[in-house]
C-alpha cells in the first residue's frame, strides 16, 4: 500500500474546514435557514408573488450553503473511519478508496475556501452570462458556440441549473451571441472572473488552405436582478420589437412573433429573448436581463467615482484575459493569473474550476 499519513492529512483537512466554518459563520446560516423556513411556511406567502420568490430563493441559497458545509464535515469523519479500517485490515482496495476520497475532499475544501473570498455586493447572486463573437469572422462565431458549450458543461459538472435564454446564429456556422442564466448561489461572484475577452488560436476548419487563425469572443457576466433592487425603467425609455424566433441558418422554429428585442434608449443596451414559449414570457425575461445590466452599470459608475475620488482611475482588467491555443502547441493560459492547462479539450468540456479559483484568488489579492 502507498505510504500516506492519513492522520496528518485528516488533521489538515479539519484545520482547513474549521477556518472555512469560522469565516462562513455556520451558526448564523442555521439561524437564517430557520427564520426563512418559517417565512416560507406562512400560508399567505404567495399573496405577493415577488415576496414569495424572494423568500424561497433566499432559503434555497442558505440551505445549499449549509448543505455544502455539513456534507464536508461528515465526509471527513467518514474518511477517518475508512482510513483506520483500511490500515488495520491492510485492505488495499479500501486504502485506495480512502486515498481517492482524501483527494476529492481536499479539492472540495479548496473550492469552498475560494467561495469565502466572494464578498462583493452582488457576489451571492445568480448570474446572467452573454457571449458575443468578436474579430475573426466565422471562426469567432464557432468559438462563441464552443464557449457556450464550455460554460454549460461547467454548470452541469457542478450541479448548477442553467438555462439558455437567447441564441443568435451566424450565417455560416456558430453563434453571433448567446445569453444564459446560471441559477445557483454565488454564480455571479464565481463567474464574474470569466468576464473579458477570450482568444482562440488554431488551424481554422473553415480555411481550405489550412492556415492558422486567431479569433476573439467577449464574455459579459451580470448579477441577476432581484425584487428589491429598485431598477425602475420608464416605458418611454424602452423600444420593443417583436419578431419570429429562428434557428440555425434562419430556419423558423415557430410561426408567431414571440421573440422580443428590447432596447434601452438612454444607454443603447439591447437585449433579445426568444427561447421562452410566449411573447409575454420573452418580454419579462428580456426586462429582467436589462435590469440586471443596468444594475451592474450603476455599480460600475459608483466604483469609477470612488476610484476617481481616490485618485486611481486605472482599469484593473485587461481586454484579453485568456488564450486558448490549439496550434502550434496545445495550451490554455489565463494571462492575469498565469494559470495554465495543457489539455484544451478538457477545458472546453467544462473543467474550468481551477481557472475560476485562480481568478477569484487573484482578484481578492488585488482588492487588498
Amino acid at each position: 500500500m502507498a505510504d500516506i499519513d492519513f492522520s496528518a492529512e485528516i488533521a489538515n483537512l479539519r484545520h482547513t474546514y474549521e477556518s472555512i466554518e469560522a469565516v462562513s459563520d455556520i451558526e448564523q446560516i442555521r439561524a437564517d435557514v430557520a427564520e426563512l423556513s418559517e417565512e416560507a411556511s406562512a400560508p399567505n406567502l404567495w399573496d405577493d408573488p415577488a415576496v414569495g420568490q424572494q423568500v424561497t430563493s433566499a432559503l434555497s441559497r442558505k440551505e445549499n450553503e449549509l448543505g455544502r458545509l455539513t456534507s464536508l464535515y461528515s465526509r471527513i469523519d467518514d474518511l477517518e473511519v475508512m482510513a483506520e479500517l483500511a490500515q488495520e485490515g491492510e485492505d488495499t482496495d479500501l486504502y485506495a478508496e480512502a486515498a481517492t476520497e482524501l483527494a476529492s475532499i481536499s479539492k472540495s475544501l479548496t473550492q469552498l475556501e475560494t467561495v469565502t473570498l466572494l464578498s462583493g455586493e452582488y457576489d451571492e447572486r445568480e448570474a446572467v452570462i452573454t457571449i458575443r463573437a468578436g474579430a475573426g469572422g466565422v471562426d469567432a462565431s464557432d468559438f462563441t458556440q464552443m464557449l457556450l458549450r464550455m460554460y454549460l458543461r461547467w454548470a452541469e459538472h457542478n450541479g448548477y441549473p442553467a438555462k439558455v435564454m437567447d441564441t443568435s446564429y451566424a450565417e455560416e456556422a456558430g453563434l453571433k451571441s448567446a445569453t444564459f442564466e446560471v441559477n445557483a448561489s454565488y454564480a455571479y461572484g464565481t463567474l464574474s472572473v470569466e468576464a473579458g475577452t477570450h482568444r482562440l488560436v488554431r488551424i481554422s476548419p473553415f480555411d481550405n488552405q489550412g492556415r492558422r487563425h486567431t479569433s476573439f469572443a467577449a464574455v459579459e457576466v451580470v448579477p441577476l436582478i432581484e425584487t428589491d433592487d429598485s431598477i425602475e425603467i420608464p416605458d418611454t425609455d424602452l423600444k420593443i420589437d417583436v419578431f419570429r424566433s429562428s434557428g440555425p441558418g434562419g430556419q423558423h422554429v415557430n410561426t408567431t412573433d414571440s421573440a422580443v428585442r428590447m432596447t434601452h434608449i438612454p444607454t443603447g443596451i439591447v437585449v433579445s429573448m426568444q427561447n421562452e414559449k410566449s411573447q409575454i414570457q420573452n418580454r419579462a425575461a428580456a426586462l429582467r436581463v436589462l435590469q440586471s445590466r443596468l444594475l451592474l452599470l450603476r455599480k460600475e459608475a459608483e466604483d469609477a467615482k470612488k476610484k476617481e475620488l481616490a485618485g486611481d482611475v486605472k482599469a484593473s482588467w485587461g481586454d484579453q484575459m485568456r488564450s486558448y491555443v490549439l496550434n502550434p502547441y496545445q495550451m490554455v493560459k489565463d494571462l492575469r493569473t498565469s494559470h495554465e492547462e495543457g489539455n484544451p479539450e478538457k477545458v472546453f468540456n467544462g473543467e474550468i474550476n481551477d481557472f475560476i479559483d485562480a481568478g477569484i484568488r487573484w482578484r481578492a489579492e488585488g482588492r487588498h
